[in-house]
């Protein structure tokens, strides 16, 4: 019985090719697209979600909240790692990890001095931290190699890149910026590409003093926050996070004092929410992949929507098949049956084209979003789950209702040929999947339209400095005769407008803020603000508008301080008054005169609103210099660039990036995002139109006689279309009513997320229904344009 089912199923649709193609395609698109969605989605579900203990596993974040004022750092000041360790009994294991980026490594005592420029970084560990997080070891031992100062660990990858393998890497020194050698005592496995741990070089915690000594002050350090300087814990068996958070609120208590006590908050955050949680900096939104999710249902929708559709249309054609059929004793049940056949078939094969497409997409989709996924279906135990039932939930929403419609025909009118449109549901069904296919496109379209104007606004807007023509250059050597010799000599080549050496740029990802103290109040403000550290040619290289008072004077003894507008505002007071009144922003003890006010710029992305801001020279924490050129210059000035930095910097690789980049990095995510939705959008208009092109064609020959005596009577061609176009101009309209409101809220959640935004418009929603309306007039119109211009004594003829 089965095998009959199958083999009338593929001698129907055999028959019908071009109503198995249109069906086969669409179904292809929409369930590739499904598995890549899910893919994705599950990649980065898996983060972290390898290591042992991996439930009791925390970080310790920091918070602040003082009336209006909230905020939240992912780092917090490095004594407070300590004071868990030594105050507090929730933790079993605790470690605190400071991180760099690209960092210079070099060999010293190799045959050959070799250097390499390594973008992940060095982190540097306390012992425990590999006790807590259970990255796979190739040689070492876990609990000791990090336990004694001079010592490194490393992956597999570098140890071969080093020394040719992880044997020879093995007690082998390795120098970390020209500054401090380290000796190899362990090799990692090359991490997995599903955990936000990136560094691939981790050297003992206890050499950071030589590296920064701000940053491991730990006696001094409580009132500044570095986003970089994190803590994790493991906490004892049984130990809840209330507890946890109650004995980090008594830290708070016993190392803060007035209104900074009563403001500060440090509390655990469960590592599988690390990857997700954006107040944190995370670097996945969950919004955005639950609106994945939506737009993989999406998609299938309309996949199915089409073999609906198309189903239901082609129905008349098959009632004398189905007449006869009863007439010979079929059951209602054998008919259904041999239709969900035909559908599986259908799907089955769509399913493998699927998987193939999909399978050969991943390698653009991790070039694409930056991330390295797999797709390997019998080493997947939920991709062997989850492909298999969507197969079984494809094959029955797509093949029920036609199914049941075939096996409810009446033999004596099939036979006859007296079935119509009302026989098989009429119009109505097919009305409303046709609006649902129109209101997805549409909903998709609003939001790509949203997210691609506010990408627009948020890396073209005004800032509130100069982004333009300035490149940065990294400062390995921060003694000021250096710095002084490398500034001339830049500025002697042709084109270069302005230097600046600082910390950062105007704007920058990573920051370091602190409690402000203002005048002779011993207590902090209750807001904490951004720090700048920068020679006083920072002001003019990027543009800074000075509002009141004047630049801070180069000096190797004094200090002085320039603030933003927010810093002022915040203190409830105008610009002018602030003016030679002293504040300190790294605790109570040093303060300094404020000499001007800059207006506000954006120092942080669209995402977040503008902190109050603090610039001052301090030349020790000088990492970069940028360089403002003339744009008619820049192709000539870059290889002049790295030749001067070479030839100061022998000992380093050389390196520079564009601060428009820079910027652009802010929006990656977001970036990202639009690409995917631009990309499912136009997948999803042209399954679409492949249901819509089939329809209508079906249409066409239903009605090839009345179009025929209609131009005989003297019917235009203009007639003919808008026979056809008519029907599909309303469901376009009513679907446009259903999915403006939805869009507009969807689009306006997104929105939320960036404090200086775009408005939706009207326009927004006209070019929508414009989009939708052009491609639709161009399906139809097509298809239809053929039926009319049809020679109606054929036409006549036809039966």
């Amino acid at each position: 019985m089965i095998k009959n089912y199958f083999k009338i199923a593929w001698r129907n649709l055999t028959r019908n090719r071009a109503y198995t193609i249109i069906n086969v395609l669409g179904l292809t698109l929409g369930v590739a697209c499904c598995i890549l969605i899910y893919t994705l989605i599950m990649h980065h579900l898996s983060f972290d979600n390898f290591h042992n203990n991996k439930d009791r596993i925390y970080r310790v974040v920091s918070e602040y909240h003082d009336g209006d004022e909230s905020g939240y750092n992912q780092g917090l000041p490095s004594p407070v790692g300590k004071a868990i360790r030594n105050t507090t009994t929730f933790a079993e294991q605790v470690a605190r990890v400071i991180s760099f980026d690209n960092e210079l490594i070099s060999l010293p005592k190799e045959k050959e001095v070799k250097k390499f420029q390594e973008p992940s970084g060095v982190a540097f560990v306390e012992p425990a931290f590999f006790s807590i997080l259970n990255f796979p070891l190739v040689m070492g031992n876990q609990s000791t190699m990090l336990s004694s100062p001079n010592t490194a660990v490393i992956t597999q990858k570098l140890a071969k890149k080093y020394f040719g393998s992880e044997e020879a890497a093995m007690n082998k020194t390795i120098r970390v910026e020209n500054k401090t050698d380290f000796i190899i005592t362990g090799v990692l496995k090359d991490l997995p590409n599903n955990t936000d741990r990136h560094q691939e070089i981790y050297v003992s915690y206890a050499n950071l003093k030589d590296y920064s000594e701000w940053m491991a002050d730990d006696a001094n350090a409580w009132h500044g926050t570095y986003s970089e300087c994190h803590c994790f814990v493991l906490l004892k068996k049984g130990v809840t996070t209330a507890t946890a958070n109650a004995a980090l609120a008594q830290i708070v208590k016993n190392n803060y004092e007035g209104r900074e006590a009563k403001a500060r908050k440090y509390t655990v955050q469960p590592l599988a929410d690390i990857h997700f949680d954006t107040k944190y900096d995370a670097n996945t939104d969950k919004k955005y992949l639950w609106a994945l999710a939506f737009i993989a249902v999406f998609l299938i929708t309309t996949a199915c929507v089409n073999f609906i559709n198309l189903a239901t249309a082609q129905a008349l054609n098959r009632s004398k098949e189905i007449g006869i059929r009863k007439v010979l004793g079929s059951m209602r049940s054998q008919l259904f049956w041999q239709f969900i056949a035909e559908t599986f078939i259908i799907t089955f094969f769509a399913f493998c084209l699927a998987y193939w497409i999909a399978k050969m997409t991943v390698p653009y989709l991790n070039s694409l979003l930056h991330v390295e996924m797999e797709l390997t279906f019998f080493r997947n135990y939920q991709l062997l789950l989850f492909l298999p039932l969507l197969l079984l939930a494809v094959v029955f929403l797509s093949g029920s209702y036609p199914g049941l419609v075939l096996a409810r025909f009446q033999p004596v009118l099939a036979l006859k040929s007296k079935l119509s449109q009302k026989h098989i549901g009429g119009f109505s069904l097919r009305r409303i999947l046709v609006i649902t296919q129109f209101a997805i496109s549409q909903m998709l379209i609003i939001g790509a339209i949203v997210i691609a104007s506010q990408m627009h606004y948020s890396q073209n807007a005004d800032m509130g400095f100069t982004k333009d023509a300035i490149v940065i250059l990294p400062v390995p050597d921060t003694t000021k005769v250096k710095m002084n010799n490398m500034r001339d000599r830049l500025s002697s080549l042709a084109g270069v407008e302005k230097i600046s050496h600082g910390f950062s740029p105007p704007a920058a990802q990573s920051n370091n803020s602190s409690g402000a103290f203002y005048n002779n109040n011993p207590e902090p403000e209750h807001w904490s603000a951004n720090q700048k550290t920068a020679d006083n040619d920072y002001i003019n290289t990027f543009g800074l508008q000075l509002i009141a008072g004047r630049n801070y004077v180069p000096s190797d003894t004094a200090k002085e301080y320039v603030v933003n507008e927010t810093f002022v505002k915040n203190l409830g007071l105008q610009p002018k008054d602030i003016l030679g009144k002293n504040i300190s922003v790294n605790g109570p003890n040093h303060r300094f005169p404020v000499v001007g006010v800059v207006k506000d710029f954006y120092n942080l992305s669209f995402h977040s609103k503008i902190e109050p801001l603090v610039i001052y020279p301090d030349y020790g924490r000088y990492q970069n210099c940028a360089i403002k050129m003339n744009m008619n210059n820049i192709k000539s000035l870059l290889p002049a660039f790295e030749k001067i930095w070479n030839e100061e910097y022998p000992d380093y690789v050389y390196s520079y990036e564009f601060l428009d980049d820079k910027i652009n990095k802010f929006y990656e995510l977001d970036v990202m995002m639009l690409r995917l939705i631009q990309i499912f959008t136009g997948i999803a208009v042209f399954i679409g139109c492949l249901g819509l092109y089939g329809l209508v064609s079906f249409m066409a020959v239903r009605k090839t006689k009345e179009i025929g005596v209609r131009k005989v009577l003297g019917a235009s061609v203009p007639n003919i279309l808008w026979i056809f176009g008519k029907e599909f101009s309303k469901l376009l309209l009513i679907a446009f009513v259903i999915s403006a409101p939805i869009g507009w809220w969807t689009m306006h959640k997104y929105l939320e997320d960036f404090v200086y935004r775009i408005n939706i418009g009207a326009g927004i929603f006209m070019l929508s229904i414009l989009a939708t309306f052009a491609i639709a007039v161009v399906t139809v119109g097509y298809r239809s344009a053929r039926a009319a211009l049809a020679n109606p004594v054929k036409s006549l003829r036809t039966e």
